[in-house]
């Protein structure tokens, strides 16, 4: 099971942690994290790199693909050496998969139009951009296409893919090993549960936005 973690400019670290911790442990797993150019790639905070070991032409069809989500999607929207190579490898892949706003970037590649996607709760609506219907969920599965919505889903979507791939038990199994058990110390993870003033005050001075 050749799995492939794209990394790019200002990604969110636990957009492809995550998924990471929990694919990796899929029986016969291969990794391989992926960038345009081998080296090391900052995530969005600046203070952390991910070093990618091989360039996007170097794995032209792994089973799986992670795209993460972060600040620096907007500026990949547009960069065709990473739309390309998400159309071909997507054409042989076996899941393609996005955590957080990384959604965009397979909108953008036009492998989500008509399908159902979810996305970053600030950047939902611009799934509509590339013909997808957003939905809230926190991970959604449609075909091939897994989307998980903001960062910490990507361990939901991972455990998902676990599960489709290796069955219930082996999901539970991994589920366990990390100990995924979210008892988070506040109820405000998502903008349904959050302070409305917060909400505002994101929505307000969102980074989300295609213009």
């Amino acid at each position: 099971m050749h799995i492939a973690l794209l990394v790019h400019d200002r990604f969110t670290a636990l957009d492809i942690v995550g998924p990471y911790e929990v694919l990796s442990h899929l029986p016969d797993a291969r990794v391989d994290f992926v960038a345009e150019q081998p080296g090391p790639v900052r995530t969005d905070t600046g203070f952390l790199a991910v070093t990618a070991d091989k360039a996007l032409h170097e794995v032209p069809n792994p089973d799986i693909v992670v795209v993460p989500g972060g600040p620096g999607t907007f500026d990949q929207l547009k960069n065709q050496a990473l739309l390309d190579w998400l159309r071909a490898v997507d054409a042989t892949s076996t899941w393609t998969t996005s955590v957080c706003s990384g959604s965009l970037l397979l909108g953008a590649a036009g492998l989500l139009r008509g399908r159902r996607a979810t996305s970053h709760w600030l950047a939902l609506d611009l799934l509509k951009e590339f013909g997808a219907e957003p939905t809230g969920e926190r991970v959604v599965t449609d075909g091939k296409y897994v989307t998980a919505a903001g960062v910490s889903s990507g361990i939901d979507m991972g455990l998902t893919l676990v599960g489709r791939i290796a069955g219930d038990e082996h999901a539970q199994a991994v589920q366990l090993l990390i100990e995924y058990d979210p008892q988070p110390p506040y109820d405000a993870g998502s903008p349904d549960k959050a302070p409305a003033h917060l909400v505002e005050e994101f929505r307000t001075h969102s980074r989300f936005t295609l213009v």
